[in-house]
């Protein structure tokens, strides 16, 4: 219940409405509503207040109350009592200027798109709660006193063992446990290497790929150099002074292809004359549909490539987990740039996700995603020749998204069209290195894996909608 009081210009030379409402009982929404009329100016400096027993009796309160109320902000600082003078608004008790006494309304949220089609995330719905708990208490119950102390910043044991075993059999990769070194991801990676001079630039790198990764490189003092692209994935034979070379050999990113058998024996070897190293992006390389995945180039020669990947793309970027497979020259380097101590990938998930590699899981996990993505991708290959036939989708079967090519000078006005219908899309352009001088082509660079399974029938439907038509 709301209960007021208006004083007569008489008593205090202004009036002045109480409002006795709020949490805490009639001291403490007295003591707001006074504070308040002090801080908005309605009480000015030397004001003086009614005696106790007047307010009371105005409000309907006990005297005690008012008295209580009176003391609080005197001992505040906020009104000053004398003898003969009575209670007044004390003189350093300042009005708020009126930007502040005005409350600002709260920005308006911002909606998130309807459709999600943006590359980059697995379908967050996929994620193993069950098995994933199931690992994280195992792992937990069995942990040895000293995880909870400070990490070894190469990693656990525990899970290096169990990636050696898993990307042997699964990629490829030819390792120990000794030359894998835990990271949060991709981007941890890149700033280990050449933030902490480990490698040092000029670095090429495939004339499309991630613009955040080139930001990153560039903050870092590490000019790239953007290679062509065709259908044999990175043209390799125009590497020239540099000696290091990015490349996403199983999926290139975003185009879509892989890099040719030839193309991958011929960077070999030029790490090899040139003395130098190969950066292997395997962003996504268990998923491919089409056949059985194509293998790690690493593999070739473990000595000439760092071979980085993640469980981003797997699992979930929110887990920060990431290694690298390191040549043993490097191993050093690498753990000095990291400190003493492990300061991002938590020590938990390191042994829930060892645990996870172990026990099998991880393993059904990629197989039951495996399933669920290339049905998505057929979806949108369908959806597109029944709706689009003249919008080719390019790039191997494979991966969390797909590249569709667009008729020349049609990518903006797509994008503009998905916006305007709620559909959050990648254009090719923002992918495309600012140095290269391939040809522009348009397109759009979907994510299939993002949307949830329940409403990919409808994100499908918009994307057909706003796709330009046939010339």
């Amino acid at each position: 219940m709301t209960e007021s009081w208006v004083n007569s210009a008489e008593r205090i030379g202004a009036d002045l409405h109480l409002e006795l409402s709020g949490p805490g009982g009639r001291r403490a929404a007295l003591i707001r509503a006074l504070r308040d009329a002090v801080r908005g100016g309605r009480l000015a400096p030397g004001t003086r207040l009614p005696p106790y027993r007047s307010l009371a009796a105005d409000l309907g309160v006990a005297r005690n109350t008012v008295a209580d109320a009176y003391a609080e902000l005197v001992a505040e600082g906020w009104l000053t009592a004398r003898q003969g003078s009575g209670t007044r608004v004390a003189d350093r008790a300042e009005p708020l200027r009126h930007a502040e006494r005005v409350p600002k309304k709260a920005p308006p949220r911002a909606r998130g798109p309807r459709h999600d089609l943006r590359q980059g995330t697995p379908d967050a719905s996929g994620f193993p709660r069950a098995a994933w708990l199931a690992s994280y208490r195992r792992a937990l119950q069995s942990a040895p006193n000293e995880v909870f102390g400070p990490g070894d910043p190469a990693g656990r044991r525990e899970l290096r063992e169990a990636l050696t075993e898993y990307l042997a059999r699964a990629r490829g990769v030819r390792t120990e446990p000794g030359r894998i070194v835990i990271c949060s991801g991709f981007a941890h990676a890149l700033r280990l290497l050449f933030g902490g001079g480990v490698l040092r630039g000029p670095l090429a790198v495939e004339a499309y790929g991630l613009g955040f990764h080139r930001e990153l490189l560039h903050a870092a003092g590490v000019r790239t150099v953007p290679l062509p692209l065709d259908d044999d994935g990175a043209r390799v034979d125009r590497l020239a002074r540099e000696r290091a070379v990015l490349l996403t050999p199983a999926h290139q990113f975003p185009t879509g292809g892989p890099l040719h058998a030839e193309r991958r024996a011929a960077v070999v070897d030029w790490a090899r004359a040139r003395g130098g190293v190969i950066l292997e992006d395997d962003y996504d390389g268990e998923f491919r549909y089409d056949r059985k995945p194509v293998g790690a180039v690493q593999g070739l020669d473990p000595e000439r490539v760092i071979h980085i990947g993640s469980v981003s793309k797997s699992l979930s970027p929110a887990l920060r987990l990431g290694w690298m497979v390191l040549p043993e020259r490097y191993v050093g380097g690498v753990l000095e740039a990291k400190g003493e101590r492990e300061a991002w990938a938590s020590v938990l998930d390191q042994l829930s996700l060892a645990d996870f590699i172990v026990s099998g899981s991880y393993d059904r996990h990629v197989r039951r995603m495996r399933q669920r993505y290339r049905r998505r991708r057929d979806r949108l290959v369908a959806a597109l020749a029944e709706h689009a036939p003249h919008i080719e989708v390019t790039g191997v079967a494979a991966g969390l998204h797909a590249v569709l090519r667009l008729p020349p000078g049609t990518e903006r006005s797509a994008l503009k069209a998905a916006a305007w219908r709620g559909v959050a899309l990648d254009g090719l352009a923002e992918f495309r290195h600012p140095e290269t001088d391939m040809p522009i082509d348009d397109g759009l660079v979907v994510g299939y894996a993002t949307p949830s399974e329940h409403a990919y029938a409808a994100a499908l439907d918009a994307l057909c909608d706003v796709l330009p038509s046939a010339n």
